[in-house]
């Protein structure tokens, strides 16, 4: 999917990692992170969502927790969003300040204590049940916590197994209950994915759920409720600013940007965002009829993979489909062409697809100056961001 992107705006990258796993220093089944180009990227979206009056919320489970990561980012993104528990500790032990907590996942009730200690911008609330346990722990420590409204996605735009939220027409009920609880102030509202980006043309669109989320907040607002937030996360980019601020959104929740891998990036190579990763694994065998087969681990059925490149060999072959419940143990290759050089086990292999690094069970290596020409492995970590 970003294989052509990477090669042409950061072939050194490719070059680097191939080199790496050559050389024994990685092994195979490791995503290689350029932590340049993810802070470079972080410092463009920080400098133009400044220029647009919008604030972002980092996010990093797609680059695995990773405590090298994020602090990087946090230099220029101060403040995160924290998708479920674990991720908010490793945000916190990192450095990053608490931003939006509790989504995509409310935050279980014997972490509140602990996470509400750090004084959290916002705390994303699913139904009044959520919103009166922030409220308890948030009183009993002496403060009023902030919090924003989940809103119920618009039918058809809610991913399996992140359902949840207030209903559109439960929102009055909600605030009913909330504005009387004496530990939280609502603050505003948020929802998933606010946009998504155009199949054939990789644009940023808004969804229903962002239509509704403008229209909850107008509601709480002729409540007399006052600066409210609205947090739109779901393709947050470069691209993506713009219309974030023109349609009313405060918050963005860039992920995938720090990268320069969401869809758009790999429809237009030309955006400003440059990618920054690239996967690596060797060729384990090969069938009778010719077709390699690469070790897996790091295959992310949502990836969009096309193609895999075997440096040695001078190969670029197809990636064959594999069905989403399957165990990635191997992922199949094209049988090379007749003539072409032989594929021989132990082959390094380089990819470059969409993935969420943290559901992996692959390495994350994180490499630093590739921008200066003097690259350098600087850590090499497990998928939830523990050194190795």
């Amino acid at each position: 999917m970003f294989l052509d992107t990477v090669l042409a705006r950061n072939p050194q990258l490719a070059d680097t990692a191939a080199s790496l796993h050559r050389d024994g220093a990685i092994p195979p089944d490791t995503y290689v992170v350029d932590r340049d180009a993810v802070e470079g990227n972080a410092a463009l979206l920080a400098e133009r969502a400044e220029e647009l009056g919008l604030s972002l919320w980092f996010v990093v489970k797609q680059l695995g927790r990773n405590p090298e990561l994020i602090a990087v980012v946090a230099r220029h993104l101060p403040r995160s969003a924290a998708i479920d528990a674990p991720e908010a500790r490793a945000l916190h032990s990192a450095g990053a300040l608490a931003g939006n907590i509790g989504h995509l996942v409310q935050i279980p009730r014997r972490a509140l204590a602990g996470m509400l200690e750090w004084r959290p911008e916002a705390v994303t609330v699913f139904d009044a049940d959520n919103a009166r346990a922030v409220s308890d722990e948030a009183q009993r420590q002496g403060f009023v916590q902030d919090v924003l409204l989940r809103l119920a996605g618009a039918p058809g735009s809610v991913y399996p197994g992140q359902e949840g939220g207030v209903p559109p027409d439960g929102v009055d009920a909600f605030a009913d209950e909330a504005e009387a609880m004496p530990g939280i102030r609502i603050a505003g509202v948020t929802g998933f994915p606010c946009l998504l980006c155009d199949p054939s043309t990789g644009a940023p669109l808004p969804t229903g759920t962002f239509t509704l989320l403008r229209e909850a907040r107008a509601r709480l607002e002729n409540r007399g409720h006052q600066g409210l937030k609205l947090s739109a996360p779901g393709a947050t980019s470069a691209a993506a600013l713009p219309l974030l601020a023109r349609l009313g959104a405060t918050h963005g929740e860039p992920g995938h940007a720090l990268t320069g891998t969401t869809p758009l990036h790999a429809l237009d190579p030309g955006q400003p965002e440059r990618p920054g990763y690239v996967y690596v694994t060797e060729v384990s065998h090969t069938l009778a009829d010719g077709r390699p087969a690469l070790l897996g681990g790091g295959f992310y059925p949502r990836a969009g993979i096309r193609d895999a490149l075997l440096p040695r060999a001078g190969l670029r072959l197809p990636v064959q489909e594999m069905p989403a419940e399957n165990i990635d143990y191997y992922r199949l290759l094209d049988a090379p062409p007749p003539g072409a050089a032989p594929v021989r086990a132990g082959d390094t292999a380089v990819l470059a697809f969409r993935t969420q690094m943290f559901v992996t069970r692959s390495s994350i290596a994180v490499v630093a100056g590739l921008s200066s020409g003097r690259p350098r492995l600087t850590g090499l970590y497990d998928p939830l961001g523990r050194a190795l």
